[in-house]
């Protein structure tokens, strides 16, 4: 009995005990890994790794709840976004050919 008091008396160091604060740190460490790693991720799983590279050009169309089209163009580490406008537009300009829409529901653009 006498071997179990001493050896239960010695863990203690005498500084009052541990910090309980001593682990925060530790999980926002582990918070920030885990944050980059679902990044990475949802990265990997929408084919969106391109973006991550400073030599790729990519272009993606993207649409809003409310119905508004905004293109966005990476070209190198350029990043430009464009809203598309459902308004008529008139000018000058040059015919390049036809866009026929199948019934299926794809277009499919002719050049003269």
């Amino acid at each position: 009995m006498r071997y179990l008091n001493r050896h239960r008396y010695s863990r203690h160091d005498g500084s009052g005990g541990e910090d309980p604060l001593a682990g925060v740190a530790n999980l926002f460490d582990a918070s920030i890994v885990f944050i980059v790693a679902m990044m990475l991720a949802l990265f990997s799983a929408w084919n969106m790794m391109d973006l991550l590279d400073p030599n790729s050009e990519v272009t993606i169309a993207k649409k809003s709840a409310d119905g508004k089209v905004e293109i966005l163009t990476k070209k190198g580490s350029e990043i430009k976004v464009t809203r598309v406008s459902d308004k008529p537009l008139s000018g000058s300009g040059k015919r390049l050919g036809t866009a026929y829409q199948l019934p299926d529901g794809k277009v499919v653009y002719v050049p003269e």
